[in-house]
């Protein structure tokens, strides 16, 4: 009986495991959703975007990506992608508050590669608004533009969204102008190379070799879920290796946004999210792309499940998720470190190494003595010049200078100075018979100290007018 009933679960264990195992056709196919019932106004200049609820021509749109530009120089920069099939431009605002500075862990955004999948388009718009007015007044908004690059692509298929002409989104639709999916054109790790690969997914290439993207999202519309990788398999196929983390991620996503509303992202999966494959297997997707060939953690954002929202509704939409939006970008720090490095004494050497660096990664510490003096050893006791260390987190260290002395180094735990001045350590501390002339004891970086010394290094001895002598007590 017990052989029985373990042949039979073993048969149903084999039975789930082959259903889920099996690739799936595409299960959300590319249906057109009906306008006719839809309030889409729209915004024929930058003015009528005040209140966020009209979609923009095309030519607003462009008009306020070059205006915050203009506005905000210290803190975003406009770059352009690329251009589309027929010619539209695929723009990027960068923004920072320290351009200069390359170590910054890199992030990015983009919406709307479907071009009727209009939610996320706005979306970003308005988050690129919101991150500039707020710099400088929300904690928040300032730390992450102060520590982080933020690449944000509002749009990366204008001929899509465009399709009906530059001063409406009636028509807008999901593939390019050369009637292409852009979401199935990427090459796929995994699989054989595409044919050809489609202009704008080309400009997105070389965009992202131009940069270090950690991590990204790519804004979609027609269902409400987090999306993370492989679109490629199914979770029991092949589990992204930070699947773990992506859930995590995901949950935070989705618990903020339903501190909002409640019923968000609800109509695909009660959680809010799943593996991509495991809801349906594509061929072709960006996601994973840039996860396996640029180790960009990127994620796939179905964020309203209408494709094109009644502009009234944008509003709405925009309250539930900006918290959410933000506190994605914040995700990248959990993956870098911050390493600081300075000197004891900036007149007595320099140092390199100070950055931002991935966790697990080797960062490289080079401490650099000024004339006549030299390097001691780093805070954390360590001797190596230069210093590599794996980083796992925010980490400090000081290295320690000290000027060059005259005068014996030795390794024993006493001796005499040439001028018979009795230098001698008993039970830890440091005893200078003197005769009367005043004394000064000084550790390794400058500091004078007791001459009872807590720890074992290099110390200078100064006795009245004559020159300073280096003591090493090694224990």
């Amino acid at each position: 009986m017990k052989k029985t009933l373990l042949l039979i679960a073993t048969l149903l264990l084999a039975h789930a495991a082959s259903a889920q195992l099996k690739l799936r056709p595409d299960a959300f196919p590319p249906v057109a959703e009906s306008i006719d019932a839809k309030a889409l106004t729209m915004a024929t200049t930058p003015a009528q975007m005040a209140n966020w609820n009209r979609y923009p021509t095309y030519s607003t749109y462009v008009t306020m990506m070059q205006q915050w530009a203009t506005d905000y120089p210290a803190i975003c920069r406009l770059d352009t992608i690329g251009t589309s099939v027929s010619g539209r431009l695929i723009l990027s605002m960068e923004i920072t508050a320290n351009h200069t500075d390359t170590t910054l862990p890199q992030f990015f955004y983009s919406s709307t590669m479907h071009g009727d999948e209009l939610t996320g388009f706005v979306m970003m718009m308005r988050l690129i608004d919101t991150l500039l007015r707020g710099y400088g007044n929300n904690p928040q908004y300032t730390t992450l533009m102060n520590t982080t690059l933020i690449c944000i692509n509002p749009l990366s298929n204008p001929d899509g969204t465009y399709n009906g002409g530059d001063n409406t989104v009636q028509g807008a639709r999901r593939y390019n102008a050369n009637n292409v999916d852009l979401n199935r054109n990427y090459p796929n790790p995994f699989a054989t190379a595409k044919d050809v690969l489609q202009q704008e997914n080309i400009a997105m290439i070389s965009y992202f070799d131009r940069h270090r993207f950690r991590l990204s999202a790519n804004l979609h519309g027609g269902a409400e879920v987090m999306n993370y990788p492989w679109d490629t398999f199914t979770s029991l196929q092949n589990p992204h290796p930070k699947s773990a983390w992506w859930i995590a991620v995901c949950q935070r996503f989705v618990d903020t946004s339903r501190t909002y509303n409640s019923n968000h992202f609800n109509d695909t999966y009660p959680c809010g999210y799943t593996a991509g494959g495991d809801w349906y297997v594509i061929d072709g997707g960006r996601q994973d792309y840039f996860n396996y060939y640029y180790n960009c953690l990127e994620l796939t954002m179905e964020v309203s499940t209408t494709k094109m929202l009644s502009t009234n509704q944008l509003p709405t939409y925009w309250n539930f998720m900006q918290h959410s939006f933000v506190n994605y970008i914040a995700e990248i720090h959990g993956l870098y470190g911050y390493v600081s490095v300075t000197a004891s004494d900036s007149t007595l050497g320099t140092v390199t190494g100070s950055g931002y660096y991935e966790n697990d990664s080797v960062a490289t510490l080079t401490a650099t003595p000024a004339d006549s003096c030299h390097f001691v050893q780093w805070s954390n006791g360590a001797t190596d010049n230069p210093l590599q260390i794996t980083v796992a987190g925010d980490t400090a260290l000081t290295a320690i200078f000290a000027p060059d002395t005259t005068g014996p180094s030795v390794g024993i735990t006493a001796y005499e100075t040439a001028d018979r001045i009795d230098i001698r350590v008993q039970h830890g501390c440091i005893v200078v018979d003197a005769q009367q002339q005043p004394v000064h004891i000084f550790d390794a970086i400058g500091r004078e100290v007791e001459p009872c010394v807590q720890h074992p290094g290099i110390y200078l001895v100064k006795v009245g007018n004559h020159p300073a002598r280096k003591l090493l007590i090694l224990e």
